[in-house]
This record gives structure tokens, C-alpha cells and sequence, in this order.
């Protein structure tokens, strides 16, 4: 198995860092009950065949002792004057034990090919089941997770649950089968020579443990200080440019060299102590080896046993601690795969958004006039971020909502498109309230233009198309020419069929963009949301951006997430936002006629432009 860092492992030190599970019993039981009973039939296959095959491996060597027994009678024999080795009898002795090996290597395969069958079915499942789990669950859970997180679940949990299942399941069976099976040839051919060796497990056990105990926390330690080493480097070299200008080179190396030092440290003596472990082992082995040949020499000479007999048990000795060190190897990766499960099905069992709405309102025939009514809303019940908050918004109109950076605009938005409910109060659409919507419906009522844009790996006309898969060729052209891009895709070596994905050096974050308002633009919302998208833009592409969301914005309701203040002067109504909560509302004029907080934010950021 693999130690940290990649090197060889040796024994149980190489899995000190394995993740633990919170509650080993609890998930084991969920893992059985969930999903691999409905592999029962595949299970016990494994089982039956993995029996049989570690069966006939053990059998082998008291066969091939039955051989040497035959060899050396006939060398005696020969000595004696008599007819010497039986050869027909030796090869009618192989040729069995070449059969058994032969069923063996069948019957391995076959629960090979079986537990592989369960293992990437139910890792099948389970990403299934993951896919659907994630478009059920709220906003919020992904608010509070980072996307690494949650592909962290998807991928690496997942991917350690099927490879651990895969191996764990048939070694248990195989280690255990082993060590029963070895167990029981040692008896039946001397119960002297077992004694002797089981003398030896608990030595072995005594100083395993003993190591495991010194050379775990040093592991630990290992893991930590190569995080900090990792990071150090890519906080160096992220920031390289930086560390150059500020002449911190000298400062970085001798930051590197004591977190290098620590680590080297920390290494060497886990690496050391686990490396005692194998000659340790093997010392304790040789020990043992010795005493069988002595006491196997001694019960030969008293015809209790045969010289083949010593030969089978010496490979049984041999034998016996491996199944002991695999089920310590297994011990580590059973570990590894339970808190990996224990991961995935908290993911699983996190609560999903609740559907209260029957969904009976047709959100096509509505024009969409929003109103907000005595609106109350915190994203925990101990802290009230919006406070009574009223306001009636007519179809067509322009609301901007305006704040310095975190103050929460993007609050208002979350409330309209139902990523979270209202405290209190209520949010209504033509007169009817959104909860009476499904969310799926009442969302088809909105577009978003946000201020990163998002294209997947497809073709352009497949990424404009993506709000609305049924579109014509005309219709993505038109959607297209409305939002100025259309020159742009056809100066592409395929046009519309041009392949585009996040990496394309040919398309600048301003054609991205308008991209994406071709495709809202396609989808003929309603009410439109948008985040103001020019700030790292140059002023051409920005003037092509503004005009297309004019194009956009005719007759719409549209909400403007609103950065710069200049852009937003000519809105029907702007929210002023602080700290969460809406402060201000009114015109610009209006606004400015107050001298409140706007005023001051507005004439702030033209005091900088001046400056």
C-alpha cells in the first residue's frame, strides 16, 4: 500500500493519516442497508468463490509436501537397494496440484469480475443519486459550502468509497479464509510446530503496536507540515512577482528552509520508525523459522511426521503472517472508505428545498409586475437584514439596487428568484404571491445577466440555446444580432458551430458576455436581473454591452445589481442598500435631494474619478 508522500508502505504506520469516521457502526450500516443488499446475489458470489479460490491455494502446499515426502522415500528407497523414485506417482501429484491451482485462478476471477460488478454499480448509484440530490438542495447549503467542497464529495469520496469496496471486500474474506484455513493445515500436520509459531503473534502484535503508537504522531506531524509546506510554495510562486518587487527572496527562503527543516524532521522519523517494522518482522519470522526446524527435525527422526510435512508447514508458516498484515492494511482502507461514506451521505441527507406550491399559475400570460409588501428577511432568525421593506415595481420599469461592496445587493435578487423565502411578508408577481409558484415555473419568468460569465464546452448556437433547447436557427441569429454579437460568430472558423469553453483564448470576457445576453435575450423573460458587467471592459466593447442591454431591457421589468452610480441616473426606482438592509429609496434626484447615504456614495465615487 502507499505511505505518505508516495513512498512504500510498511505496515499500519503507512495509514496513520488515514481520515476517520465520526461514526464507523452508524454509516456501515447505511452503506449495507442503502445499497449493497441490492447486490446480494453478486455478494454472495464473491463470497462462494473467494472461499473456494483461497481453499484450493491452501490445500497447494500440503500436496506439494506429499510430493518431496514421495522424493525423498525414493531416494531412501534407492539406497537401499530398492526400485527409488516413483515418477508417475510425483507427476500424477503435480498435475493435481496444478489442477487446484488452475480452479483457484478461475474462481479469483470470477469474484474479481463479480465485486468490480457491485462496486462500479453502486458508485454508479450513488453519483446518480448525488446529480438529483444536487438540484433539490437550496441555495443556501451552497452559500455556506465553497465548490471545492462539494466536488471534493463528487469526486475523491466517491472514487475512494469504489476503489476501497472493490479491495476490502474480497481481502476480508480472503485474509480471513487464510488465516482459518493456514490454521487448520498447521494443526492437522503438527500441533507441536503451531504451538511454537503462535508463540511468536503476540511478540509481533506487542512491538507492531509499540511502533504504531511512537511513529503515528510523527506521521500526523508529517502531514501537517507538508500542508504548510505546499502552501508556502504556492503562495510564493502565486505571488512571485510581489516577493521580487519587495526584495523578499531571502525572506521566503528562510521562511521555506524551517518549514522544509520541520518537515524533514517529522519525515525521517515516521519513515524510520515504520521502516523498523519489515526487519523486525522478518527477524521474528527467522526466529520462528528456526525453532519449526528444529522441532519439525526432531519429530522426523521420531517418524511422528514426514520430511514433506516440514517442507508444507514452513510454507504455511511463511504464509500465516500475511493475512495478519493484510487485515491490518484492510483495517486502514476500511477507515478511508467509511469516512468517505460518511461524507457522501451527509451530503445526501441534507434537507432539500420544499415545494409548496401546486403550481396551477400559467407564468406566460403574466406581464410582470412585482411588488414587495412588508418584507422581513435574515439569512439566520437571531439577525433581521431586511426590515418592512414595501415598494410596487410596474412592468417596463427600471429598478437599480445600489450599496457598497457586501452591503447585499444580491439579497433582493436571491428573494425575487426564490434561492430563499421571506421571514415575513410577501413578494408578489401580478398580484400573486411566489410561493404560489413552483420554483421551476416561476424562475422561466426570469433572465440573468451576471457579472461572471459562464459558457460551457458546446457549440455557440448550443450555448445561446441553453435557456431554450427547442429554439430555430432564426431565432438564435436574432437573439444574437440584438445583443451585437452576431459579427463576432461569424468571424469564428465555423460560425454558430464554432466550439467555445471557458479556455478559448479567441473570445475575449466582453464577447463572453454578450454571448450571454444573447442567450437571456433568446429566452424572452419577463423580469430581467442584472449584474452590472463593464468594469473590466474595455470602453468599445463596453458601449457594444450597454446597447445590447438596452435591446434587452425594452419593455421589461429589470432589476440592475448597479456598481458604478453614473449608469443607473435614468432608473425608475433605485434601492440603496448598507449592511443589508435598504436604507434609502427613491429617484436619483430624489435621492440626491436628501443627502443621505446615496448622496454621500455618489459623490464619493466621482471625488475618486476627479482625484
Amino acid at each position: 500500500m502507499p505511505g505518505p508522500m508516495g513512498g512504500p508502505g510498511h505496515g499500519p504506520g503507512a495509514n496513520a493519516t488515514q481520515p476517520k469516521p465520526k461514526n464507523f457502526k452508524e454509516t456501515t450500516n447505511k452503506l449495507i442497508k442503502n445499497y449493497l443488499l441490492k447486490y446480494r446475489v453478486a455478494l454472495i458470489i464473491v463470497f462462494i468463490f473467494a472461499i473456494g479460490s483461497t481453499i484450493f491455494t491452501i490445500v497447494g502446499p500440503k500436496i506439494l509436501g506429499n510430493a518431496t515426502t514421495e522424493i525423498f522415500n525414493g531416494l531412501i528407497s534407492k539406497l537401499s537397494g530398492g526400485d527409488g523414485i516413483d515418477f508417475g506417482k510425483i507427476a500424477q501429484i503435480l498435475l493435481t496440484l496444478l489442477g487446484l491451482y488452475v480452479i483457484s485462478s478461475i474462481f479469483s476471477f470470477i469474484q474479481g469480475f463479480a465485486m468490480t460488478s457491485v462496486a462500479q454499480k453502486l458508485t454508479y448509484k450513488i453519483r446518480n443519486d448525488i446529480a438529483i440530490k444536487i438540484s433539490k438542495l437550496p441555495m443556501k447549503y451552497f452559500d455556506k459550502k465553497t465548490h471545492g467542497e462539494v466536488l471534493s464529495i463528487i469526486t475523491n469520496d466517491i472514487d475512494t468509497l469504489s476503489m476501497n469496496l472493490n479491495q476490502s471486500i474480497t481481502q476480508i474474506i480472503t485474509a480471513i479464509c487464510t488465516l482459518i484455513g493456514i490454521l487448520i493445515m498447521m494443526f492437522s500436520i503438527s500441533w507441536q510446530m503451531t504451538i511454537i509459531s503462535l508463540v511468536i503473534l503476540p511478540i509481533s502484535i506487542l512491538i507492531v503496536k509499540q511502533i504504531v503508537g511512537k511513529s503515528q504522531k510523527y506521521f500526523k506531524m508529517q502531514q501537517d507540515y507538508l500542508g504548510h509546506v505546499n502552501g508556502q510554495v504556492e503562495e510564493i510562486y502565486s505571488g512571485l512577482n510581489v516577493v521580487k518587487v519587495f526584495n523578499g527572496e531571502e525572506k521566503a527562503k528562510i521562511e521555506f528552509k524551517k518549514a522544509n527543516s520541520e518537515l524533514y524532521h517529522s519525515g525521517w522519523k515516521a519513515q524510520f520508525l515504520s521502516g523498523l517494522m519489515h526487519p523486525l518482522m522478518n527477524f521474528l519470522g527467522n526466529l520462528s523459522y528456526v525453532a519449526v526446524a528444529v522441532v519439525g527435525g526432531y519429530l522426523a527422526v521420531q517418524g511422528t511426521i514426514t520430511v514433506g510435512n516440514i517442507q508444507s508447514f514452513i510454507q504455511y508458516n511463511r504464509q500465516f503472517i500475511q493475512p495478519i498484515g493484510q487485515i491490518a492494511q484492510i483495517s486502514g482502507m476500511l477507515q478511508a472508505m467509511v469516512a468517505a461514506a460518511e461524507r457522501v451521505f451527509e451530503f445526501l441527507e441534507e434537507p432539500e428545498e420544499e415545494e409548496t406550491s401546486k403550481g396551477t399559475i400559467d407564468s406566460s400570460k403574466l406581464n410582470g409586475d412585482v411588488e414587495f409588501k412588508n418584507v422581513h428577511f435574515g439569512y439566520n432568525s437571531e439577525k433581521t437584514i431586511i426590515n418592512d421593506f414595501s415598494s410596487k415595481i410596474k412592468q417596463g420599469q427600471k429598478i437599480a439596487i445600489v450599496g457598497p461592496t457586501g452591503a447585499g445587493k444580491t439579497t433582493i435578487v436571491k428573494l425575487l428568484m426564490r434561492f430563499y423565502d421571506v421571514n415575513s411578508g410577501e413578494i408578489l408577481v401580478d398580484g400573486h404571491n411566489i410561493k404560489d409558484f413552483t420554483r421551476g415555473n416561476l424562475r422561466k419568468m426570469f433572465g440573468m445577466v451576471l457579472q461572471d460569465t459562464w459558457l460551457f464546452g458546446g457549440t455557440v448556437q448550443d450555448n445561446i440555446k441553453y435557456g431554450k433547447e427547442e429554439a430555430t436557427e432564426d431565432e438564435v441569429i436574432k437573439a444574437a444580432k440584438a445583443a451585437h454579437v452576431h459579427h463576432f460568430i461569424k468571424t469564428l472558423p465555423n460560425g454558430y458551430n464554432s466550439v467555445l469553453n471557458e479556455e478559448s483564448s479567441n473570445v475575449s470576457a466582453g464577447q463572453k458576455q454578450l454571448l450571454t445576453i444573447a442567450r437571456v435575450i433568446l429566452t424572452d423573460p419577463k423580469i430581467l436581473i442584472l449584474d452590472e458587467a463593464t468594469s473590466s471592459i474595455d470602453t468599445r466593447t463596453e458601449i457594444q454591452i450597454q446597447k445590447a442591454m438596452d435591446n434587452l431591457m425594452k419593455g421589461r421589468t429589470s432589476f440592475i445589481i448597479a456598481h458604478r452610480l453614473s449608469t443607473i441616473k435614468n432608473a425608475d426606482l433605485i434601492l440603496v442598500m448598507d449592511h443589508g438592509d435598504i436604507v434609502e429609496q427613491g429617484t436619483h434626484e430624489e435621492l440626491l435631494a436628501k443627502n443621505g447615504f446615496y448622496a454621500d456614495l455618489y459623490n464619493s465615487q466621482f471625488e475618486e474619478i476627479e482625484e
